[in-house]
């Protein structure tokens, strides 16, 4: 009987590592959009905060996002402790292409703007919003050929002062939200704020619906 229970040790392990694979499987699928747009939502950030600050993990990934249901594979990757230059005086956020199953039909290498906008959780507004544009010679943007390419972004995206002030408008409840768009359609850089201040309850198509007409009156209005 002693053998048994030693036996049923392993066994346990293996489907204990099982479940959470699977749960693993379910979350990432729930959490994954694939309109070039995601909302991240980072918890325990004290945390995360002190395990960045003694280097025992510098950085955290978002789940997976696409730009489409045949599109691009992307993720975040968010130093809150900052990274290189920016360690220690920035939160540094980075943007990473993945091997996708359609890499062989999209157009590489990737060269579409990139939105971060870290969300103001006061009702004030005040969202923290940066942009790059992607140096198509580095490899982070040509067909990855590992599961994921190097992360590149903007290191000195917002000052760690402001986010470990105690009542900031960033970080509440543990929790901080940011908002990745990628931006398909060189979209005004002043139509941001419209899009970053729509209610993310919307489905998604109206979204799509409200940033176009604000992109129209725009343009009208420039003529």
């Amino acid at each position: 009987s002693d053998n048994r229970i030693a036996a049923i040790g392993p066994i346990q392990e293996s489907l204990q590592q099982e479940l959470s694979n699977v749960k693993e499987n379910i979350e990432s699928t729930e959490f994954t959009t694939h309109d070039g747009m995601k909302t991240w939502k980072v918890d325990n950030i004290s945390e995360k905060m002190a395990a960045a600050q003694s280097e025992r993990q510098n950085s955290v990934y978002s789940q997976p996002f696409y730009s489409s249901p045949a599109g691009y594979k992307m993720r975040a990757r968010l130093y809150l402790n900052g990274d290189g230059n920016a360690r220690r005086t920035h939160m540094s956020l980075f943007f990473a292409l993945m091997k996708g199953e359609y890499d062989s039909i999209l157009k590489w290498p990737f060269n579409h703007k990139v939105t971060f906008c870290l969300l103001d959780q006061s009702g004030q507004n005040q969202h923290v919003i940066d942009s790059f544009r992607p140096d198509i010679k580095s490899t982070s943007f040509q067909r990855p050929t590992s599961e994921m390419n190097i992360a590149s972004g903007i290191p000195n995206f917002f000052p760690l002062p402001m986010i470990q002030q105690d009542d900031n408008n960033y970080v509440k409840d543990d929790t901080m939200f940011i908002k990745i768009i990628v931006d398909f359609a060189d979209v005004p850089k002043s139509i941001l704020p419209f899009i970053f201040n729509l209610n993310p309850g919307l489905p998604s198509h109206v979204q799509q619906c409200l940033i176009n007409e604000e992109i129209q009156k725009h343009d009208t209005s420039n003529k």
